[in-house]
């Protein structure tokens, strides 16, 4: 029986998506990011994914202007805070209390350049050619999204990738057991189509002969 045709791959069980050995929820840091992905924080879940579909809908759907949007908000919340202060000094009302806002711009900037300055390390390391599958996988995958980029605007790609980021991990998560079971099936034919291909053409392309160095 030929090697590509071989029945071994079929005895062999089928293992973790990307050969990982952690649980999704390590793989994805194991914090609360990890927790709002995989929706196990329902709420602050629900609510990040309305939060950019409105956005989503606002600029991309009624093409809003980001500065006419944000004095339309910015007009009727100091509407709705001069209404609620006039009436309860008419009707001796609590005056409302406005919770004060603190952004914590330090956390975010330097969360973000941490993992920047991971993914551009990962880069260089994949760059200096010690890994080619991995260095062939990179230029795939950017090759695919930049060709995926060209067919959509900032605005949709950027809201694409937030949508893909709150379903899919959860939904892995969710039906993990399937989905190793399906990937681990195409990687089995994927690899049965390779050797077909390498006995069927590969090995018939000739060669030319090898030269022998001459010792002096």
């Amino acid at each position: 029986m030929p090697v590509y045709e071989s029945d071994s791959d079929a005895d062999t069980p089928p293992g973790k998506l990307f050969s990982r050995t952690r649980s999704i929820h390590e793989v994805l840091g194991g914090g609360p990011v990890a927790d709002i992905l995989l929706w196990r924080n329902r709420n602050v879940s629900a609510a990040l994914l309305a939060g950019t579909t409105l956005i989503w809908f606002l600029f991309e759907v009624v093409e809003y202007n980001f500065v006419t949007l944000l004095c339309h908000i910015s007009i009727t919340a100091m509407l709705v805070t001069f209404i609620w202060h006039k009436a309860a000094e008419i009707f001796n009302w609590e005056a409302p209390q406005i919770p004060q806002f603190r952004f914590t711009f330090d956390y975010v900037a330097s969360t973000f350049h941490g993992r920047f300055n991971q993914l551009m390390s990962n880069l260089i390391d994949i760059a200096s050619g010690r890994d080619f599958r991995q260095f062939i996988l990179a230029i795939t995958v950017l090759y695919v999204l930049s060709v995926i980029g060209s067919c959509f605007s900032f605005l949709n790609l950027l809201y694409l990738g937030l949508f893909c980021m709150e379903t899919l991990p959860f939904l892995y998560d969710r039906f993990e057991e399937e989905v190793d079971t399906l990937v681990g099936r195409m990687a089995r034919e994927i690899r049965r189509l390779y050797r077909r291909f390498d006995a069927h053409f590969l090995n018939k392309i000739p060669r030319g002969p090898v030269k022998e160095k001459k010792t002096r």
